[in-house]
């Protein structure tokens, strides 16, 4: 795949005059089948003492469940089991704060998510807010974190959202949807096991690995591209071609699609997304939308865009018989579509990535709002 062609154009470079960004990656991670079972040897070394816990938060789909017994609890460690069936939010990540402050009365040795993005998202937020205080909302936006987070440690059981690896946690807030984005968001310890992906849905892998495609094909195509993010970005790409096109083992599926998702989100870390994401942030705001599909159901619809990154996806997409919902804004007022769309055009980065400085040439809310009416 010719991805200056996905476009129709090659794209527009930005020339950065000011300074390279000096981002964090995530210093230590391990990978490989069964490796959860090092999870407590490799946090023993970051344990305070013995009054300081390890809180775990955990999806709850995995309780009472043989993973949840394989947690290494020792002393006051603490699991708390979380719904990831809503997109997380500002307003749980406070209260989860002010419940780990309440119970423990100091910071605790560390967080440790064990989930999908929902999930990976919550401790990177947590974390950051155990340390800074206010509410998570003040920190929604750009480098808006002063002070390091406490420990935090990710383990993925679905792989394609990049949460993994990237600088963001994205929050649904009273008034937007956007990441808290910094250089304390990055995990300090990734687990990847591909065996914890057992037991996904269908549904589920496609729409979680199609973000990690999604993630390539903007990152790809973007004005902010570079031979850093490009470097990863065809390797998750090729990645995920082998997955959702190939005739892999169940095993190496499993394998391949979490090193993409690691690909991919290192791919956005050293450039930004684009059309796709920026609109799903509308859907998830207004309707709560989970970002997985989301962005399959406005990426369905942006062949003017990335015409052959789109041809691509519907073949995945039909191979696995893959039904996208269907009549999704088909009621919604005036007002309903001028919030999806005010909280899309609020995404600037992604849309110079996207197409440049002067984006908004092409993109009005006409425009937004004729997309969202085929969704």
């Amino acid at each position: 795949m010719e991805v200056k062609k996905d476009m129709g154009r090659k794209p527009e470079t930005i020339n950065v005059n000011t300074e390279y960004k000096n981002f964090p990656m995530v210093p230590r991670v391990v990978f490989g089948r069964g490796s959860f079972d090092q999870l407590g040897a490799i946090l023993m070394p970051r344990r305070k003492h013995s009054e300081a816990p390890f809180i775990f938060l955990v999806d709850d789909v995995f309780e009472n469940t043989e993973l949840a017994k394989r947690i290494p609890l020792i002393f006051n460690d603490q699991i708390i089991f979380i719904s990831a069936e809503e997109e997380p939010k500002t307003t749980q990540v406070d209260v989860l704060v002010d419940k780990i402050k309440a119970e423990f009365g100091e910071l605790p040795s560390g967080i440790v998510g064990i989930g999908g993005g929902t999930l990976l998202d919550l401790a990177k937020a947590v974390a950051i807010l155990l340390t800074n205080n206010g509410s998570s909302s003040d920190y929604q936006g750009w480098d808006l974190v002063h002070k390091p987070a406490v420990f935090h440690a990710g383990i993925p059981t679905i792989s394609g959202t990049g949460a993994e690896v990237s600088r963001t946690t994205v929050l649904l807030g009273p008034e937007k949807k956007l990441g808290i984005n910094s250089d304390h968001t990055t995990f300090d310890q990734v687990l990847l096991d591909p065996d914890l992906t057992q037991g996904v849905s269908k549904e589920q892998w496609f729409y979680t690995g199609m973000d990690c495609y999604i993630h390539c094909i903007e990152s790809l195509t973007g004005t902010y591209l570079n031979a850093f993010s490009q470097s990863y970005g065809e390797k998750a790409l090729e990645l995920c071609k082998e997955v959702y096109l190939g005739s892999l083992s169940p095993e190496e599926s499993r394998d391949k699609l979490m090193m993409a998702s690691w690909h991919g989100g290192m791919s956005i870390a050293y450039s930004q997304v684009g059309v796709a994401h920026a609109m799903s942030y509308g859907l998830g705001y207004l309707l709560g939308v989970k970002h997985g599909i989301g962005n399959c159901l406005v990426f369905q619809h942006l062949e003017e865009f990335y015409p052959e990154g789109v041809a691509l996806f519907h073949e995945m997409r039909q191979k696995h018989d893959i039904a996208l919902p269907q009549g999704v804004c088909a009621n919604l007022s005036d007002a309903d579509f001028e919030t999806m769309i005010s909280v899309a055009m609020n995404m600037v980065p992604l849309w110079e990535n996207a197409l440049g400085k002067n984006w908004r040439e092409t993109i009005t809310p006409e425009k937004l709002r004729s997309i969202y009416e085929k969704i």
